[in-house]
């Protein structure tokens, strides 16, 4: 049952319970038997609350496009009153709510069925997930060598080792789109305030994080989506309306789309080679498919402004959550790891004005990428990472450099230049699995201008559909 229901994306599960053909306890069963077998090779899947996912069976499922179908929710943010959290810190360690926040609220109406938490780094601010609240690193089921990428790192490791179909992720900097690149799954980061972020914030990061999922198709990002879109009550603001949704957006190809490819950074810097060559072929589907394809990247737009304002708001936010989080103890390395005490201190040593100064230079850097796409391409297309997934290791949480460990020579930004981006311009960006360099998935990124999300993944469900990934599937699943 594992192997053979570990193959299927979650609308084709959530069709079998709604046939009779199989039930939610025998989905969960399997997705417990598939913990039981897989999980200690990649530690992802944290905090189960079996008790939980069987008693919402019991009391009958909602009615929704996932009903029935087993489902994960990162261990970072998506407040549940019946899932205890870390928030992947030993600070944070099995944190209570007495409220459900709205995203979880909307995720459940859809009929899934949450049974546990999955792996995040401390803060959320590293591109692995090996965070010492959590006993070791999240492992890659194409490699147990190389990381699944962070935050959503252990979402995105249990989706790619068919533990579950889907799973709940976030990103601030690529979060989402680096786990879906690195574990061969489809990310979606949708346009700035889609989906809501209260009660128990306002935004995140200055609006730059925003909720996501790990899918193995385009059409369980957009149900799921459109289940989930729309501000909550008292939001700070509003994204633009959506004409359709994203399920009927992706029921027919987009118009023909001006795509400009990027084969290097958005600064010009030279990527992997094997990994451009994976961009320059999806250029060439997509000329194939009768897109109009050209070089381009947005030269104007201030990049180094830009890592430098979200280096500066993530730190102040990392201070903040551990100042909470202490309540007048001593921060000390064993309640926080070195990169959130190397943010504090960023933090602390920064202007009392540098906090609204980066915001609105953010905001300054979203009206250049906004001029980039007015003026010129509806799709900006490049790599998700400028190499293929790291080793793990290699961003350990270890090192209270936190200004280099971000934007140092070898640093999070040198390793993933595209994602961070998008969160500073607020558009809507994909990661699409599109290649393999040696035994490891290779993901592309698609971005449109702000608003534009329909599009997009409309884009992202033809690009599948001329050149299907589905039976691509990690060794720890087959």
């Amino acid at each position: 049952m594992i192997g053979d229901l570990g193959a299927r994306d979650a609308t084709a599960l959530a069709g079998l319970v709604a046939k009779g053909d199989v039930s939610a306890t025998e989905l969960l069963d399997a997705a417990l038997e598939a913990v039981a077998a897989r999980n200690p090779a990649i530690n992802a899947v944290v905090l189960m609350q079996e008790d939980v996912a069987r008693r919402t069976i019991s009391d009958g499922l909602p009615r929704g496009p996932f009903r029935g179908v087993p489902f994960l929710i990162k261990d970072l943010g998506c407040e549940a009153r019946d899932f205890p959290s870390h928030n992947g810190s030993r600070l944070f360690a099995n944190t209570r709510y007495a409220h459900d926040s709205a995203i979880y609220q909307r995720m459940r109406a859809t009929g899934v069925v949450t049974f546990g938490r999955t792996t995040s780094p401390e803060g959320g601010i590293g591109a692995a997930t090996e965070a010492a609240v959590y006993g070791g690193a999240t492992r890659n089921p194409w490699s147990l060598d190389h990381t699944p990428g962070g935050s959503s790192g252990g979402s995105g490791a249990a989706v790619a080792a068919g533990i579950v179909a889907m799973a709940h992720g976030s990103d601030g900097g690529g979060s989402v789109r680096i786990p879906a690149s690195s574990c061969g799954l489809f990310g979606f980061k949708p346009t700035r305030a889609r989906l809501p972020d209260g009660p128990y914030a306002g935004e995140g990061w200055a609006g730059m994080a925003i909720d996501g999922f790990l899918t193995r198709s385009v059409r369980d990002t957009a149900m799921m989506l459109d289940a989930c879109a729309g501000a909550d009550l008292g939001a700070p603001y509003y994204a633009p309306p959506l004409q359709h949704g994203h399920a009927q957006a992706i029921a027919r190809p987009p118009r023909r789309l001006r795509v400009a490819i990027c084969d290097t950074t958005l600064t010009g810097a030279p990527i992997d080679e094997h990994v451009a060559e994976v961009v320059r072929h999806t250029g060439r589907l997509l000329e194939r498919l009768g897109h109009h394809v050209e070089p381009g990247y947005p030269a104007s737009a201030d990049v180094q402004m830009m890592m430098r304002a979200w280096t500066d708001i993530v730190a102040v936010g990392t201070a903040l959550s551990i100042q909470a989080g202490l309540k007048g103890r001593k921060l000390t390395g064993d309640l926080v790891e070195g990169i959130g005490r190397g943010a504090a201190d960023h933090a602390a040593y920064l202007s009392p004005l540098r906090y609204l100064e980066a915001v609105g230079e953010i905001h300054s850097f979203g009206r250049q990428m906004a001029d980039f796409f007015h003026e010129g391409p509806d799709i900006l297309l490049s790599a998700t990472l400028a190499e293929p997934p790291a080793k793990v290791g290699r961003f350990s949480h270890a090192t209270t450099d936190y200004v280099a460990y971000r934007t140092g020579p070898e640093g999070i930004f040198s390793y993933s230049p595209f994602c961070a981006i998008f969160n500073a311009s607020g558009q809507p960006a994909a990661s699409l699995p599109m290649g393999m360099v040696e035994g490891l998935p290779v993901g592309v990124h698609l971005a449109a201008a702000f608003g534009k999300d329909e599009e997009l993944i409309a884009l992202c469900a033809e690009i599948e559909g001329a050149e299907p990934w589905a039976g691509r599937r990690a060794p720890l699943a087959a």
